[in-house]
């Protein structure tokens, strides 16, 4: 049996990280590898900007060396943040949620779109698309302006993604992304609201992760 599938939240906030481990309790199977959702507890409260990013690299870099006894990780931000620092120093798959999550969605509908945190956020994810050659494909990226955590435990938070989703749907997005790990709890609910394929970047990348590690 090869090593755990290593999933990173790379900020401190513990929230966030049970509702990874819940939204992937469905990818822990008999005979598969192991899940383990872990947090970097060096991170800030939330990755909220570039700074905030770029602020992860080396703790991420160190977390992924640490762990000699993985078969591959997942780095759960968003922003993708360390993704090719940590690929230069192991031989072993490391994914990033937002370069799967756009690949996932990309293999459902020919137009995808995104909910994003904040518009910060959108500037940082246009710049990671652009670099994979992918906006022509995209409809548009809506930022629902609120915190890391709101996303997580916010009270209006599905009210805010139902209304953004809605409007997405109508620039001709025929697929979208939940731009940030913390709305994990929402993608059944409101793919059924919206009634079209609502992909949480972070199952999209466990599910890659799963797949090239059954296959050898």
């Amino acid at each position: 049996m090869t090593g755990p599938i290593v999933v990173i939240n790379p900020n401190s906030n513990e929230a966030v990280t049970e509702g990874l481990d819940a939204t992937l309790a469905p990818f822990r199977f008999n005979g598969g590898p192991k899940v383990e959702c872990v947090t970097l507890r060096d991170g800030p409260f939330g990755i909220q900007s570039q700074l905030d990013s770029d602020s992860v690299i080396l703790p991420l870099v160190n977390l992924v060396l640490s762990r000699k006894d993985a078969g591959a990780f997942v780095i759960a931000c968003y922003s993708d943040p360390g993704l090719d620092a940590c690929r230069s120093v192991i031989n072993r798959p490391v994914f990033g949620i937002q370069e799967s999550g756009v690949l996932t969605a990309m293999a459902r509908a020919d137009m995808f779109g995104i909910v994003a945190i904040s518009e910060d956020s959108v500037v940082r994810h246009r710049r990671f698309m652009a670099r994979m050659n992918v906006l022509e494909r995209l409809a548009g990226e809506m930022a629902l302006n609120i915190t890391v955590d709101e996303s997580a435990r916010g009270a209006d938070t599905y009210v805010r993604l139902v209304d953004v989703g809605k409007k997405l749907k109508k620039r001709g997005a025929g697929s979208i992304i939940l731009g940030c790990a913390g709305m994990a709890r929402h993608r059944g609910q409101l793919e059924e609201e919206l009634s079209l394929p609502v992909i949480d970047p972070t199952q999209a990348a466990v599910a890659m992760a799963i797949g090239t590690l059954l296959t050898g």
